[in-house]
C-alpha cells in the first residue's frame, strides 16, 4: 500500500513536517477554498503543490501531491438542474488540470446535500481519548425538533420518535446548538457553510429526486467523465456515503456492495473505480469489508481504512469512530484483501499495483486533545493508526507469511 495523507493546506493544524515524520510517502488534499462547480486553474494547482513540497526550515519534504480529496459535484450535477452541465463541463476541465499537473488519482463523492453527518465531534471514551459519533436519537432530535423538516417524524419508529422528544427536550440551548452545528453548519475542508434553512432549501430541491433518479442522473454523469478519465489516464474513485444508510429523506446510492457494483458496471472501463472506506460501509452490519475487497478490488483505487463500532446491529443506527485496530471490522482479513489484489496486479503488469491508502480519521490523544485540529484528522491519533496499518502490512508481507 502506498501511505497517505489528508492535508488541508496551510490552515491545518497538522503541519508538513508533522506528516514528514509519521512516515508519510505522499498526501491527499484540494482546493478547498474554490466553490463547487468552479474550474480548478493550473496556478492554483501548483500553488498547493509547492505548498507542500517544503518543511517549516524551508527544506525539500519530498512529499508530493498524488491523490485529490475531493473534486466536488454539485448538488446541480445531483439533481441535473440549474448550470449542471456547465460544472460537469468544468469538473471535467479540473481533471484535465490536475492530470497535466501529475495528478491521476481523483476521489469523489454523489451524497446529496452532507459530505458526511455526525452528531458529536469529541465523544468521550473511557481512556480520555475523544471521536466522532453517530448517535441516532440525537440525529432523530435534530431532524424532528431542530430543523424541523417535513415529514421528518414519519422516517423514525414510535419507539425513535419518544426516545428523540424526551432527549431534545432535556437539551439546553448551547447544546441544541452543538448538536446542530456538528450536523450541518460546516464540514472538514468544505468551502460552503449552511444555516438550516440552507439546509431546508437544499432538502426541498431535492424533493423529485428519489433513488432511482440519483442512480440515473450518476450514471449519466459517469457516462460524461469516466470516457475522458480514461483517455487521460486518470483513475477516479467514488466514496461510499456517510453514514451509508438513509438520512433527512435523501436518496442513498453509494451504501452497498450492491451499489458498488452498480456503479463500476454502469460505465464499465477501468478508470471508473472506487474508494473503499472501511470507516462508512463498516457502519452497516450486512457490509463485508474483507469480502468485497476481494470482490472489487480490481476497482479500488484508493483505500480509507479506519474501524467503527456500532451499537447494535440495526442498518440504520448509532456508531462511533474506534481505533483503527479495535471496531467490528476485521482489519488483519481486509489488508490482507488488499495485499492478494496488490499481487494480482504486480503479477499483471499493471502500473497502479500499489494502491493509495490513508489511516482514515483517528482518534484525539495525547497532545492532539486542545489542538483546534480538523474534525476526524488529529496528529498523534493518525499516527497510531497508520503505525497499526503498517504493522499489519509488515507482518503480512513478511517471507513465509504473506
Amino acid at each position: 500500500m502506498r501511505h497517505t495523507w489528508r492535508w488541508f493546506g496551510k490552515q491545518d493544524r497538522v503541519s508538513i513536517d508533522d506528516m514528514r515524520q509519521a512516515g508519510v510517502q505522499g498526501v491527499v488534499t484540494a482546493l478547498h477554498q474554490l466553490p463547487t462547480g468552479a474550474v480548478w486553474p493550473m496556478d492554483q494547482i501548483a500553488r498547493r503543490q509547492d505548498e507542500l513540497a517544503m518543511m517549516k526550515d524551508g527544506t525539500p519534504s519530498g512529499l508530493a501531491w498524488e491523490v485529490v480529496e475531493s473534486l466536488p459535484v454539485s448538488e446541480a450535477i445531483k439533481t441535473q438542474t440549474g448550470e449542471w452541465r456547465a460544472h460537469v463541463e468544468s469538473w471535467i476541465a479540473s481533471m484535465r488540470n490536475l492530470n497535466a499537473s501529475g495528478i491521476d488519482v481523483i476521489c469523489y463523492n454523489f451524497m446529496p446535500v452532507l459530505d458526511w453527518t455526525r452528531t458529536d465531534l469529541a465523544w468521550k471514551r473511557p481512556s480520555g481519548a475523544t471521536c466522532m459519533r453517530f448517535d441516532f436519537i440525537d440525529f432523530a432530535a435534530f431532524d424532528i425538533h431542530i430543523l424541523q423538516r417535513r415529514g421528518a417524524a414519519e422516517d423514525f419508529s414510535d419507539e425513535i420518535r419518544s426516545e428523540a422528544a424526551r432527549r431534545y427536550a432535556e437539551m439546553d440551548d448551547p447544546r441544541r446548538e452543538q448538536l446542530a452545528g456538528n450536523v450541518i453548519f460546516g464540514l472538514p475542508g468544505a468551502a460552503e457553510r449552511f444555516s438550516l434553512q440552507d439546509v431546508r432549501d437544499l432538502l426541498d430541491s431535492y424533493a423529485p429526486v428519489t433513488d432511482a433518479v440519483l442512480r440515473r442522473n450518476f450514471h449519466d454523469f459517469l457516462e460524461l467523465v469516466v470516457p475522458v478519465a480514461q483517455e487521460i489516464g486518470v483513475r477516479l474513485c467514488c466514496h461510499p456515503d456517510d453514514p451509508p444508510f438513509g438520512l433527512l429523506g435523501l436518496p442513498r446510492v453509494m451504501s452497498t456492495e450492491a451499489d458498488y457494483a452498480e456503479r463500476v458496471a454502469a460505465v464499465d472501463l477501468p478508470a471508473n473505480g472506487i474508494t473503499l472506506c472501511s470507516g462508512s460501509l463498516g457502519a452497516r452490519p450486512d457490509n463485508d469489508l474483507p469480502g468485497m475487497m476481494d470482490r472489487l478490488g480490481d476497482r479500488v483505487h484508493f483505500l480509507h481504512l479506519r474501524n467503527v463500532r456500532r451499537d447494535g446491529d440495526d442498518i440504520r443506527g448509532s456508531f462511533f469512530e474506534d481505533e483503527h485496530l479495535g471496531g467490528q471490522t476485521d482489519m488483519v482479513a481486509l489488508v490482507a484483501s488488499v495485499l492478494r489484489e496488490e499481487a494480482r496486479r504486480r503479477r499483471a503488469g499493471r502500473a497502479d499495483a500499489s494502491i493509495p491508502m490513508r489511516p482514515d480519521h483517528g482518534q484525539d490523544i495525547l497532545d492532539d486533545i486542545g489542538r483546534g485540529g480538523q474534525p476526524g484528522y488529529p496528529a498523534i491519533g493518525r499516527l497510531k493508526g497508520l503505525a497499526e496499518l503498517r504493522g499489519i502490512e509488515a507482518a503480512l508481507s513478511h517471507k513465509g507469511v504473506a
